[in-house]
């Protein structure tokens, strides 16, 4: 097969500029629904920040996903090179006959380097912390998993026996072996079972976009389907891009949060004290104890007129 088969001459950049507008419509679909379930799920407080951070964590799989399929096609494509080649004793032959299991676990190390460069330079996700991370990540490996087992049961005549094995393992070690202990095995389970409804989400984004894009002719049949999977996932990667850069999602969850706040006619009335350990001789009463009062009704929002009592 060609090079040119695989980059897709035929794809034309109009044609590029409407699969990435599908694209972002995908991802912001999923934002929303996130959004949506947050809402329901917290209905005192829609814009908080737990929105945000399941936003972020459905981003954060979206470029866990791309990392690992982009060194998946990388093998997959090397590997058919090295069965296309008359001359098995030249030294690209030799090299990937003896070490294509090295160079596999290779990809797979970069692939984490690729992962965190985008989520900390060209996407930083500053809602998520390392353990959330970590979870989604192990996530995005399942994620890799489901989409090559179906590639297998599709009939694409690649091998992607090794690479499944190769996370399979990095998972087992993950769960079993790196676990400082039974209970850590069971909460790095739970976690895993909680971020369920989002890699499901993600793998319907995906199916859907990559079934789109054959229909239409941009990703091409004639080749591995991985490699249209892969380019799904750039798009999909650049629409993440776009959405996290432009900020309309923390701009609706600022909206959406404002809307239950108090007017600065109410905060003037109810008068919180700036300065702390203040005594208030008429009350008895410290400023520090009237925060502590205001900090039991959660910023005073749904604090009733007895404070005007204490005056």
């Amino acid at each position: 097969m060609s090079l040119e088969a695989y980059i897709n001459p035929d794809f034309s950049r109009m044609e590029k500029i409407i699969f990435l507008i599908a694209s972002f419509i995908g991802v912001s679909l999923c934002a929303f629904i996130i959004m949506g379930v947050s809402k329901i799920q917290s209905s005192r407080d829609p814009g908080s920040d737990r929105s945000l951070n399941r936003i972020q964590k459905f981003y954060e799989l979206i470029i866990s996903g791309t990392s690992i399929m982009s060194f998946s096609c990388a093998y997959v494509i090397l590997n058919h090179i090295y069965s296309l080649l008359p001359d098995q004793s030249s030294i690209f032959a030799r090299l990937w006959g003896n070490w294509k299991d090295f160079t596999l676990l290779l990809l797979i190390c970069l692939s984490c380097f690729l992962n965190s460069f985008l989520d900390n330079l060209i996407i930083p996700l500053k809602h998520i912390d390392k353990t959330e991370k970590a979870t989604i990540r192990m996530l995005g490996m399942f994620y890799a998993i489901f989409i090559l087992v179906y590639l297998n049961f599709v009939g694409d005549e690649s091998e992607y026996n090794p690479v499944m094995m190769y996370y399979l393992g990095l998972m087992i070690g993950r769960f079993v072996y790196f676990d400082a202990s039974f209970s850590d095995f069971i909460d790095a389970v739970k976690s895993m079972i909680q971020h369920i409804p989002l890699l499901f989400l993600g793998l319907v984004l995906t199916g859907s976009l990559s079934y789109y894009g054959f229909s239409a002719g941009y990703l091409l049949e004639r080749n591995y389907f991985i490699v249209g999977v892969f380019y799904t996932q750039l798009f999909m990667l650049a629409s993440v891009f776009i959405l996290h850069h432009s900020h309309l999602i923390n701009l609706l969850l600022r909206d959406s949060k404002g809307s239950n706040k108090m007017t600065a006619a109410e905060d003037e009335q109810y008068d919180i004290p700036d300065k702390q350990g203040e005594y208030d001789q008429s009350s008895g009463y410290t400023t520090e104890d009237e925060l502590e009062d205001y900090e039991e009704y959660d910023g005073y929002e749904d604090y009733d007129d007895g404070f005007d009592d204490h005056e």
